[in-house]
């Protein structure tokens, strides 16, 4: 009996996040409608969702709106080959103009994983970062990303405002976070200087949908003792900023 309880609840949930994301947003009233269940599992089954990310509320006793989980199955779903094979040849050009190591990021949560990465070809460099994952805030692309989110966007991912460090020079305050975010959004590109890795500067640039939503990062990365200040990213922005924006006409249809 429990084994079947567990299963409608799972499937109660499936349908729920599916309602959210075809209607765009859901009430109480309409879950319990929909679903044929009562007040109290509704409110359960919304609360459980929201836990994970896969619908958010806005203001309270307002209707629940599709999550940042949702985006991000999308992404897996839809877009996972499309992107790579829209990254692939313009991160072979960004990796010969610049000769550092390029790389793209993606945002799963408050962290970031590389999904492509191509080395440099200078003797000292920095290696392919294939797979790492880091939090998203130690890293320049995953500033980049979050830099393109909405505040309530913003908020779902760091709810706790708790920011996990990985080295010393890590940002480790909410507010010194918001407001490199706020610099990010006006110039349009992010730097990190040892924050991810003591070893490793880096600039990146946000790869965008159609509806503003950062799909991806491009990023260039290099020993820190190459990447260490403004002047030295500001060199290689332009080429950064060119690549995530053919990236980003490629995921559109319009090269």
């Amino acid at each position: 009996m429990r084994e079947d309880s567990t299963l409608r609840s799972a499937e109660h949930a499936l349908k729920l996040v599916l309602l959210a994301t075809r209607r765009g947003q859901v009430t109480v009233s309409e879950v319990k409608r929909e679903l044929g269940v009562g007040a109290s599992t509704a409110h359960r089954l919304l609360a459980t969702c929201r836990r994970v990310g896969f619908v958010r509320q806005d203001v309270v006793g307002g209707p629940y709106l599709v999550g940042p989980a949702v985006h991000e199955l999308t992404l897996a779903a839809t877009s996972a080959v499309t992107l790579r094979d829209a990254a692939a040849p313009v991160l072979l050009d960004l990796r010969a103009a610049i000769d550092e190591t390029v790389s793209m990021l993606v945002l799963e949560g408050n962290h970031v994983r590389f999904v492509q990465s191509l080395e440099g070809q200078q003797t000292v460099r920095v290696g392919a970062r294939l797979g790492k994952v880091l939090p998203a805030h130690c890293t320049a692309g995953g500033k980049a990303m979050l830099a393109a989110l909405s505040e309530d966007e913003l908020h779902e991912r760091y709810q706790s405002r708790h920011l996990r460090t990985v080295s010393q020079r890590s940002i480790s305050d909410w507010p010194a976070l918001t407001r490199q975010l706020k610099m990010i959004r006006r110039r349009g590109w992010a730097t990190n200087f040892g924050e991810g890795d003591p070893s490793i500067g880096a600039i990146a640039a946000s790869v965008l949908l159609s509806t503003g939503e950062p799909v991806a990062a491009v990023a260039a990365a290099a020993p820190l003792a190459r990447l260490t200040t403004a002047k030295e990213a500001e060199a290689l922005a332009p080429h950064v900023l060119e690549a995530a924006s053919v990236i980003q006409r490629r995921l559109r249809g319009s090269v």
